[in-house]
């Protein structure tokens, strides 16, 4: 399996961490994300539709309203291993404790509602699809991608993102130690040759940080080479200049 793009854009949002300057120190440091930081406040996203959003969902939609304010956009992939799993936790808990749902939380809690909220707040109505496939949604997002391009998508945007993980998931989720706060990627990408990606079968291995961080953190370096551990697969990345 081989696939190949071209980054024209990029934007991502974390808990301290907001600005391409604030991202490239913390590449280059190498350091912890500190899930304890605040997230910056939207910049263009609306108040009312920001209250609405779980904390990974907001970040989700600032972060393409960001890159939709600079650039053109095709189509958008939005990708999401947990999705909007604090809300549907309290939506189960109601249930069982015979309490009224509420409203926002019943409307918001399917998977694509973060991407249904990006076009609506852009006033564009873009094609667009929700992924999840666990650990490798990054990586799964990316064939999406690849698939629009074929299709004759020029630019599309793929935002990776998670909110928190509630304490009842995650003595079956160890990995989140390294992480559980929200967070977003968003990257344009158009077809082309600047970066390279093979899948090889591996073993399972042991999740570091989201593969969209992972991806990102190594670009920032400039590295040329980078290898992320999927659920079934080893996804071995190498940068071509002039791609």
């Amino acid at each position: 399996m081989k696939l190949a793009y071209t980054l024209v854009d990029w934007h991502a949002i974390a808990p301290g961490h907001s600005t391409a300057d604030e991202w490239q120190h913390w590449a280059g440091q190498q350091t912890a994300l500190d899930a304890a930081l605040p997230i910056a406040k939207p910049q263009f996203l609306p108040m009312m539709t920001a209250r609405r959003l779980s904390a990974g969902s907001r970040a989700a939609v600032e972060s393409g309203l960001a890159l939709l304010a600079r650039q053109t956009v095709d189509a958008i992939v939005f990708t999401s291993r947990h999705g909007e799993l604090e809300r549907n936790l309290r939506i189960l808990t109601a249930l069982k404790d015979q309490q009224a749902l509420s409203p926002t939380d019943f409307a918001m809690s399917v998977h694509n509602s973060a991407v249904g909220s990006l076009t609506i707040a852009a006033r564009q109505p873009l094609v667009s699809s929700s992924i999840s496939a666990g650990m490798d949604s990054f990586q799964q997002g990316l064939l999406e991608v690849a698939a629009l391009h074929q299709a004759g998508y020029a630019q599309v945007l793929l935002v990776d993102f998670d909110g928190v993980v509630p304490a009842y998931y995650q003595p079956w989720l160890p990995e989140i130690d390294r992480l559980n706060a929200p967070y977003a990627v968003a990257l344009l990408l158009q077809s082309g040759n600047e970066w390279r990606c093979t899948a090889v079968p591996a073993r399972p291995a042991a999740e570091t940080l989201p593969q969209s961080l992972q991806f990102l953190q190594a670009m920032l370096q400039g590295d040329e080479r980078m290898t992320i551990a999927g659920e079934r697969h080893l996804w071995h990345w190498e940068r071509h200049h002039g791609g």
